[in-house]
């Protein structure tokens, strides 16, 4: 089990980013959440298997109007409280 913050750029923000990463993420038992950022960015933290983080990104890509052009990636520690995925 890892946790990961990922800053995802690009058309990000209107195109159902948000809504394709609960659905992912529920589908592959992943907990955390995702929001807007002012800069037009979205911010995700998201824990799970490392495999299983890689499917929902994947999902998420796959979105009609999604592009992603560019991601930050940090490590955090496992948050062994949380139980589902959220937006904020």
């Amino acid at each position: 089990m890892i946790r990961k913050r990922i800053v995802f750029y690009g058309n990000v923000q209107g195109v159902g980013f948000r809504w394709r990463a609960k659905h992912a993420a529920d589908a592959y038992r992943c907990t955390g959440w995702c929001k807007n950022e002012w800069n037009g960015s979205v911010t995700m933290e998201i824990q799970g298997e490392e495999s299983a983080i890689d499917q929902v990104i994947l999902a998420i890509e796959a979105g009609r109007y999604v592009e992603i052009t560019n991601m930050e990636v940090k490590t955090l520690p496992v948050d062994e409280s949380e139980r589902s995925f959220g937006t904020r």
